[in-house]
């Protein structure tokens, strides 16, 4: 796990299945939805798209989180915040969204 004064770097992947691939509007959702990556120390977002099945997508967000937040990830899963954030992308994009989170082994500790 790398560190850095005190903090992990993770990669948040949202995973999400449309009924259209309109990717004008999903880029739009993205766009609207910016702001709350503040609330996760967002470093960077990209948007990808499946060339085999267009209407899948999936949003990554890399950022860094203090420690002592990562090991209690599953209460904060819990956080309104969080929740709203989820709700929005489900009524917004039309589907199911799903949440991975990822550890980048790529870089030396």
């Amino acid at each position: 796990m790398a560190e850095t004064d005190g903090k992990v770097r993770r990669i948040l992947f949202l995973r999400v299945t449309l009924p259209s691939a309109d990717a004008a509007y999903v880029r739009s959702v993205v766009q609207a939805t910016a702001p709350f990556y503040s609330l996760l120390g967002g470093t960077s977002v990209r948007l990808l798209r499946n060339v085999d099945d267009p209407a899948q997508f999936i949003q990554e967000i890399a950022y860094e989180t203090p420690e002592s937040i990562e090991l209690s990830r599953q209460r904060i899963a819990g956080d309104l915040r969080i929740q709203s954030f989820l709700q929005a992308w489900r009524s917004l994009l039309g589907g199911a969204v799903q949440l991975e989170v990822y550890e980048d082994l790529s870089t030396g500790s």
